[in-house]
């Protein structure tokens, strides 16, 4: 028989004052809630994520939203003021007790700063939202550190100069084999997520900045360090709550990564979806400056209540929904 009950409910009010929370804060940073799509013409072409497709009866197809950040760009490219969103999205391939594949997302866009000061303002957020209740689970402050400086400090070596082999064999001295074949991006991926993530205090929160350009599509370069764009992640402990830019605007830089994006796809045997020409559009009349980021929400929650497991946080995940 079926288990048709919902699954999380002692993190159902606690999901509730969250969003609650959540939208208070950005009423008092007079930040615009928006809607946007769920389904589109195009999808993302980043290797990392796969988009759902949905068909219609009359055979109309599309993409579920994997982030709102395409549209939301469109709105700012047309005048709109500082705006967030908190979205339904839909990833393929992301499943596990830290995965769900149809979750919530947090995004947000503001016009003036850069990674680094929105960075700080998601740390401002976490900390406003884990104050609000008594019985939540609150960082012990917070540790900023580059890319390069996290792989030299916990790895010994560049990741800018360091190839598939030096890569190889620094995860192997971690414990860290892979069957398949890894390009070099893809060790990079590994050894921070399964060998230098998992050293981060439990407490604390880590946001590191600065990644390689070609694991940032949508950041601008960064003015003084050749080879690296202007993203940044924010973990609370291991488990990676944040992800953000200070947004490209140059359309032709944007072109290039995207072929790269379409190539590295072909290469790996992956699917190309149609790519979204409004976005290329956006761009092109000008989007201003301004820097963006992406929150989990349910990831949130779960380090709010001390939960190791996503479906503890959710009412119907993916094998009850």
């Amino acid at each position: 028989m079926s288990d048709w009950r919902p699954g999380a409910a002692a993190a159902r009010r606690p999901r509730a004052r969250l969003l609650a929370g959540l939208r208070e804060f950005f009423a008092a940073h007079d930040v615009l809630e928006v809607e946007t799509p769920i389904l589109s013409s195009g999808a993302p072409l980043d290797p990392m994520v796969e988009s759902w497709s949905a068909r219609a009866p009359d055979g109309a197809s599309g993409y579920l939203q994997t982030s709102p950040e395409y549209p939301m760009k469109r709105l700012l490219a047309a005048g709109a003021p500082d705006i967030y969103q908190i979205a339904r999205v839909f990833r393929g391939g992301e499943a596990g007790p830290r995965h769900n594949p149809e979750f919530t997302l947090l995004e947000w866009y503001r016009h003036g700063l850069d990674h680094r000061r929105l960075a700080r303002e998601v740390v401002a957020l976490i900390e406003d939202q884990a104050a609000r209740d008594a019985d939540w689970r609150r960082p012990a402050g917070c540790r900023e550190v580059t890319y390069a400086g996290l792989f030299r400090e916990g790895l010994g070596i560049d990741p800018a100069t360091a190839d598939v082999t030096t890569l190889e064999r620094v995860a192997r001295a971690h414990g860290l084999v892979i069957s398949g074949g890894l390009d070099r991006d893809g060790w990079l991926d590994a050894l921070i997520s399964m060998v230098l993530a998992p050293a981060f205090p439990p407490d604390r929160l880590t946001v590191v900045y600065d990644y390689p350009e070609s694991q940032a599509v949508l950041a601008r370069p960064c003015p003084d360090a050749p080879g690296y764009a202007a993203r940044f992640e924010l973990y609370w402990g291991d488990l990676e709550l944040a992800n953000g830019y200070h947004e490209l605007s140059d359309p032709g830089i944007f072109r290039q990564r995207r072929e790269r994006d379409i190539r590295l796809r072909r290469a790996r045997g992956q699917g190309v979806p149609a790519p979204d020409h409004h976005l290329e559009a956006a761009m092109e009349a000008g989007l201003p400056d301004c820097a963006g980021v992406a929150l989990g929400v349910d990831r949130l929650l779960m380090c709010l209540l001390g939960e190791e497991r996503i479906d503890r946080v959710i009412d119907f995940p993916r094998d009850r929904a």
